[in-house]
């Protein structure tokens, strides 16, 4: 019998050059449309620090590592990156995987 996978969990954080902020909080609507109708994806969230409104954090949960690959291979997340780069301080944006604590 077959181990069950363990779902992907992580937060993508990053900020928003000045004045480059509003564009920044633009840039996720349709990546998160896309990216929700993934079969492996359970959940994309993004958000905007409330004490920082240049700072951006993504909150996703892949169904599996899979699942993970399959987002991370999507054309339309490539054409994503490669304008946030053009707008953030960061050569990227940073990810954190998280896993859950047991209990």
């Amino acid at each position: 019998m077959s181990q069950p996978t363990a779902p992907v969990v992580l937060i993508a954080e990053f900020t928003a050059r000045p004045g480059n902020g509003d564009e920044v909080a633009a840039l996720p609507a349709g990546l998160a449309e896309n990216v929700r109708r993934e079969e492996g994806n359970m959940t994309f969230d993004c958000y905007r620090k409330a004490d920082d409104e240049d700072k951006f954090v993504v909150y996703e949960i892949y169904r599996d590592q899979a699942a993970f690959e399959a987002h991370i291979g999507a054309d339309y997340g490539a054409v994503f990156n490669q304008r946030l780069q053009q707008l953030i301080v960061e050569p990227h944006s940073f990810l954190t995987f998280l896993r859950p604590l047991s209990g």
